[in-house]
């Protein structure tokens, strides 16, 4: 992933308590308000946030590398919480929405999509991935319990979300062009 693919953006610090203090996700509430604005549709969300998990993941094996486990917990949480998101706003899970119209995405959200999404693909080890990338980021990252062989061990099942996520966007996206479904 190539970092000078991301630009950060500086918000007045009165911008993000307010949003904190509603209870907002500043991230998440800046990538959905101009996503929205600028029109992407549910495919192309759900590609951004497939670049925000790769990042994630890369950053999480250079936490490892670096012995932070806490970091690199946070890390793996994240590439598999935007795996999630990705395929639920992909597939117009109800918690998508529900999490549009909340303006952020609760972790009850992303396990209650994960089970869904599971059931739906028929793969459930989507649901599984979920619990070890939360797992790791409540023992890993709030609690600082776990050591870098625990976290490290995670990295092979959110690696499989992650491809999973890929691989399921772009066979989606390729049906989604085939002329069968077009009019």
């Amino acid at each position: 992933m190539d970092v000078s693919s991301y630009v950060a953006i500086y918000l007045p610090k009165r911008i993000v308590e307010k949003l904190e203090e509603k209870g907002f996700d500043v991230n998440e509430f800046v990538i959905r308000a101009l996503t929205e604005f600028i029109g992407l549709d549910p495919g192309e969300l759900a590609s951004i946030r497939v670049e925000l998990a790769e990042r994630s993941l890369e950053e999480a094996k250079e936490f490892i590398a670096r012995r932070d486990v806490v970091q690199a917990s946070e890390k793996l949480y994240k590439t598999a919480e935007e795996c999630i998101k990705a395929l639920s706003e992909k597939f117009r899970l109800p918690q998508s929405d529900m999490a549009r119209r909340r303006g952020r995405w609760d972790t009850w959200l992303l396990g209650q999509a994960a089970t869904d999404l599971g059931r739906i693909l028929r793969e459930e080890k989507i649901r599984y991935a979920w619990t070890v990338a939360y797992d790791v980021h409540v023992w890993g990252f709030h609690e600082a319990k776990y050591r870098v062989e625990d976290v490290e061990s995670a990295i092979p099942i959110i690696e499989w979300l992650m491809k999973y996520t890929k691989d399921m966007l772009a066979k989606s996206s390729a049906t989604n062009r085939s002329p069968e479904n077009s009019s």
